[in-house]
């Protein structure tokens, strides 16, 4: 080391003297006075500066004073004049003389003063790197750096040995500011030379080594700079740098995250293997306190290694992080390291961003963009903050449409279509444009809302603004493409339309139209190439290319109508100005008509150009995006940028992890408790061990019920523990307390498979008696319908025990007073929370599903012009069903459910529990030899399902059976509701899916009232279809029979013979349904659907059309 050092010195001093030959030579020297050719050379080009010139004459008089008081103000005002903007360049030569000054605060000018311009002015700066070398030794640490920055601000290469030598020695400096101006130089004589590399590398490799928050952001970045490929420099010094990061500043926070990114995806192995069984059973992977569930689920071969879960803990805090792209590099990190099931977490902070300014928006906009392709569920629970505001820019408009694009699923997509109805009368002509693609996508994606789509782009076709028109008519156009036999219509209409519109791309698809079912419209097709004739050579060169496409094709299908017409159309493009035309033309010339010197290819005319053409696919143009990692320059590009670093893939077996292992990591031990590490209360020290040993084996209660509220109440420190350290925490009894909470945040997987043993083994004797206590405490926790499962998955799922304890606060009926294996409590409703957006639990709640899409206040409703559904007459009200046909489900069988058999049907009467809910009875039959104990409800997927479960069935004998009655909020869905049904020693799956009719409660109106909220439900909002009815069903009072069949809606008295009318509302959002049945001839029939809830009008018309086709 002794020797490379004055190898250094050697090289030092021979720069120097090469340096002092060259100022010898260019015969410079510090004087008061410069020379002419050096005035000139200064001021050359400065006429239009004159005043600039005068106010810096005064300042060179004032630094070459002797008043160090003149030579200050001075200072301060060139320094003010170069954060103006302003040249002070020609100040050089007599700022530079005071660099030797012993005022400290003029120094540090002088100093700021030549980083800036030490690059312009080599030659002069040159001259005073003996001033700075001996500055390198001040005892003042700030004139260190200063002195640092300076010389390696100097792009001279024969100085390199000096920077060299400077930055080792800085390296090592006492003060951790130098040594962070240290990292800084390294990259600034990389640049310079990139020879150095190797020297380089030695002094990043010690800077890594540093315990000071202050260098390691800057040391990350000197090495992403100089040897980003160098991973092993990073083992060593991986868990320091997770504890010390969230102590790092914000942007050194950053290029720590995107390091520890890259080295993670290189170290650990992939988190999303089992995500298949986290999804179907997200609950069931958290619950730690059944030793029996432990048994029956299949053991999962993947364990997070211990510092994988290091780096997810330790950067969760940093979501709350006041700068953006401290929040955006967590995400990102999340989206590319965490299970699946936790990536949910950086939503809320994500949407928080939006409230910045409208660049951040725009990037935070782009990455949501690409994550809501892959994770709908996601964002849906904040799918308003996406709304379109009218002050937006339109490219934060259109972002902000594609992701409501991307969430649009069949619960939500009447919501998002009436947006779009919006947007549409936007007067931002591009944003509008976008929306109608947008619409068309909706239309593509969801088979239901085509038809509804489809007729709301018809409507848009009579739209005074053109660019609407244009883009309705290119959307139409691709949808066509997919069903076009049912849509003859609308080719019709739109040719009817033809010489209204004006724009070329809209005019070009309406040909292409006509040209490829031109067999569809045989009447129409060739008139529409009559008037193409005519005004052929004024069209832009797109229509032209259609037109000749059109032409040829009713050539070969129609030629007696269009042989003339085809060839005049040909001779026309033939001579026309582009070279398109004319090679099109020559093409199509030989291609139909034949002649010798076409040979075979005219056989072939036909089947080329009349081939069928599959349906365009309309993706998002975020889809391909997620090949770039999240945040970087190249992902908002969607170009590969310099300089990007492409993630790896995740390794198929994990590199040894024993490389991150160091004797002794000091920065764990000191950071653990402010990582928020949970503290166990330390109530155990009143009592001696052997009173805690009697105390475990008694069985009481008060252990189960104490360790269940320490965990909630602690859930916010302890929120990032990983999934084991968490349920162990929950079941540790109090005698291990201080041993998990003295633990290290760092601590290896081995260590904790040991403590996880020992827990096992305790538990073993006294697992009967906890239970037991947590059926006692289960009504305090307001878990009482989950039975005995309430300590366990459904409360130690992806919810924190913090929140639920809340709701259990807040809205959980009163505890009652029960003894120990007495009937459990009533059942759990869940509260809907406000949702915070700085609520960030390691292991977050799974996202509500799909909100409420028909749920709005009035004012959103009022701004919707001519969809609003709030003005319900006051004399319409809720009513039961008066024709309940009963039809009855399997919900498991007896072989399934080894003795228990369950069936369920719906009641159609209110739900007593919960107006939005669905009454469903259930009947439970024991067809077993054996009696069946403790029936009851265990846990429910989505986690966010809201369910009234039956009370607790404590006995059921062998024959028996008992009807008992649940509510479930369906939200207007009819995805089914997924649940276990338990007995005492088994958990069977179970999934009651409704039919759409039974989502509805019938109302009752008058029809004068029915029509005008029917006006109110047109457009988008009305699904119809011509139907074909059965001989016997053409009375009303079989019609009546066979809706009230299908749905659960009233009969709306009306004087008209051939027009039948029913009404209702959703149960849980309270939408309208409005059905209208007119009577046609030849026993058929219109039946019309007016609500908002278009998913579910078409459902409903699909069944009603089946229900009376049947006799």
């Amino acid at each position: 080391m002794n020797g490379g050092f004055s190898s250094l010195r050697s090289e030092a001093a021979g720069a120097m003297r090469t340096v002092l030959v060259s100022a010898e030579s260019l015969q410079l020297t510090l004087k008061p006075e410069l020379t002419q050719e050096e005035q000139a050379l200064t001021h050359a080009g400065d006429k239009p500066k004159e005043k600039l010139k005068a106010g810096n004459e005064d300042l060179k008089e004032m630094l070459e004073s002797n008043k160090e008081s003149l030579k200050l103000e001075a200072m301060k005002r060139i320094v003010q004049l170069i954060s103006k903007g302003k040249n002070a360049s020609d100040l050089f030569p007599a700022v530079v003389k005071n660099v030797a000054s012993k005022n400290i605060e003029l120094k540090k000018l002088v100093y700021v003063y030549l980083v800036r311009y030490a690059e312009e002015q080599q030659d002069l700066a040159l001259l005073s790197i003996s001033t700075f070398q001996r500055a390198l030794k001040d005892p003042n640490q700030f004139i260190r750096a200063s002195a640092l920055r300076v010389l390696s601000s100097i792009r001279v290469p024969i100085i390199v040995p000096i920077m060299m030598l400077a930055i080792k020695e800085a390296a090592s400096d006492l003060s951790p500011y130098v040594r962070k101006t240290s990292a800084h130089a390294i990259q600034k004589l990389y640049s310079l030379d990139a020879d150095q590399k190797e020297h380089l590398i030695e002094v990043i490799e010690k800077l890594l080594k540093d315990k000071s928050t202050l260098v390691a952001g800057s040391v990350v970045m000197a090495f992403e700079e100089v040897c980003p490929d160098r991973i092993d420099l990073i083992h060593r010094n991986y868990r320091k740098l997770c504890n010390l990061l969230v102590d790092v500043e914000e942007w050194g926070q950053v290029v720590i995250i995107n390091m520890l990114t890259r080295y993670a995806r290189t170290q650990f192995t992939s988190p999303w293997k089992e995500d298949g069984i986290f999804d179907e059973n997200e609950k069931a992977f958290y619950d730690s306190d059944s030793e029996e569930k432990q048994g029956q689920r299949e053991a999962k071969p993947y364990i997070m290694d211990p510092d994988h879960r290091l780096l997810l803990r330790n950067t969760k805090p940093l979501l709350q992080s006041r700068n953006t792209a401290v929040v955006m590099a967590v995400a990102q990190l999340y989206w590319h390291l965490a299970p699946k099931h936790e990536v949910s977490i950086v939503t809320k902070s994500l949407v928080r961003l939006l409230r910045s300014h409208r660049e951040v928006q725009y990037v935070v906009l782009q990455n949501i963009a690409t994550m809501s392709i892959q994770r709908k569920g996601m964002f849906e629970p904040y799918m308003k903050s996406f709304y379109v505001r009218s002050t937006d820019a339109t490219h934060i408009k259109t972002l902000k449409l594609e992701i409501l694009t991307n969430l649009a699923n069949e619960a939500n997509i009447s919501t998002i279509l009436r947006e779009f109805q919006t947007y549409v009368k936007s007067q931002d002509k591009a944003f509008a444009a976008a929306t109608i693609q947008a619409i068309g996508r909706c239309a593509t994606n969801i088979s239901e809302v085509t038809d509804t789509c489809l007729n709301g782009l018809v409507l848009l076709l009579s739209n005074r603004d053109e660019t609407v028109v244009a883009e309705s008519v290119v959307v139409i156009k691709k949808l066509l493409q997919t069903q076009p036999t049912q849509h003859c219509d609308i080719i019709k209409h739109m040719a009817k339309l033809f010489d209204n519109i004006t724009v070329p791309m809209a005019r070009a698809s309406i040909l292409w139209l006509m040209g490829e079912y031109c067999e569809r419209v045989p009447k129409i097709a060739p008139d529409v190439l009559r008037k193409m004739a005519k005004t052929f050579t004024a069209e832009e060169d797109i229509v032209k290319l259609q037109t000749v496409n059109l032409a040829a094709k009713l050539y070969l299908t129609n030629s007696k109508q269009t042989k003339l017409l085809t060839q005049y159309i040909l001779n026309l493009g033939k001579y026309d100005q582009s070279y398109d035309i004319r090679d099109r033309t020559r093409f199509i010339r030989q291609l139909i008509v034949p002649s010798e010197k076409s040979g075979a290819l005219n056989k072939y005319a036909r089947r080329i150009l009349l081939a069928s053409k599959p349906a365009p696919v309309l993706e998002s143009a975020f889809k391909d995006r997620d090949r770039f990692q999240l945040g970087t320059l190249s992902h908002s590009l969607n170009i590969k940028t310099t300089g990007y670093q492409e993630l790896s893939d995740w390794p198929a077996v994990a590199p040894d992890p024993s490389v991150r292992n160091v004797e002794v990591i000091e920065p764990v031990q000191e950071w653990a408790p402010s990582l928020g590490k949970a503290k166990k209360p330390k109530s155990d020290k009143f009592y001696s061990d052997d009173e805690e040993k009697e105390e475990e084996g008694s069985g009481s209660g008060s252990e189960d019920s104490s360790s269940g509220s320490s965990g909630s109440s602690s859930s916010e420190e302890s929120g990032s523990e990983s999934e084991e350290e968490s349920s162990r925490d929950l079941e540790k009894t109090s005698s291990d307390s201080e041993k998990s909470s003295s633990g290290s945040e760092a601590s290896s997987s081995e260590s904790e498979s040991q403590q996880k043993e020992k827990k096992r083994a305790k538990k073993v004797t006294p697992r009967k008696s906890k239970q037991t206590a947590a059926d006692s405490g289960s009504d305090e926790n307001g878990n009482g319908p989950l039975g005995k499962t309430s300590s366990s998955s459904a409360e130690s799922s992806s919810s924190s025990e913090s929140d639920s304890s809340e709701d259990s606060d807040s809205d959980s009926p009163a505890p009652q007073k029960k003894t120990v294996g007495k009937t459990k409590p009533k059942v759990e409703v869940k509260s809907k929370k406000e949702v915070s957006l700085l609520d960030l639990d390691d292991f977050s709640p799974a996202p509500p599903s799909a909100p409420k899409s028909s749920v709005f206040s009035s004012s959103l409703l009022s701004d919707l012009e001519g969809l609003s559904l709030s003005n319900v007459s006051s004399t319409m009200q809720v009513t039961t069903s008066s024709f309940g046909p009963v039809k009855t489900y399997e919900l498991l069988h007896h072989m399934t459910g080894k003795g228990l058999s369950a069936k369920y049907h719906f009641p159609r009467q209110p739900c007593l529990y919960q107006p939005s809910m669905v009454a469903v009875q259930v009947i439970l039959t024991n067809s077993s030899d054996h009696s069946l104990e403790e029936i009851h409800i265990g846990d429910r997927s989505p986690a966010s399902l809201n369910v009234h479960c039956f009370n607790t069935v404590e006995r059921l004998e062998p024959g028996a059976s008992v009807s008992v009655s649940m509510g479930i909020d369906f939200s207007d869905s009819t995805q089914a509701a997924n649940f276990q049904l338990c007995t005492k020693e088994d958990q069977f799956s179970v999934s009651i899916q409704p039919a759409v009719g039974e989502l509805v409660m019938p109302s009752t109106m008058k029809e004068p009232d029915f029509c005008s909220e029917q006006r109110k439900l047109m457009g988008m909002n009305e699904t119809s279809a011509t139907i074909a009815m059965a001989t016997a069903n053409t009375s009303k009072q079989n019609i009546s029979k066979q809706v009230l069949s299908v749905a659960n809606v009233g009969v709306v008295s009306s004087d008209q013979n051939n027009l039948q009318r029913f009404a209702g509302r959703t149960v849980s959002s309270g939408a309208l349904v409005l059905v209208t049945l007119e009577l046609r001839e030849s026993s058929t029939a219109l039946l019309t659907i007016n609500t908002e809830k278009t998913v579910m009008a078409s459902m409903l018309l699909r069944d009603l059309k089946q229900a009376l086709y049947q006799a």
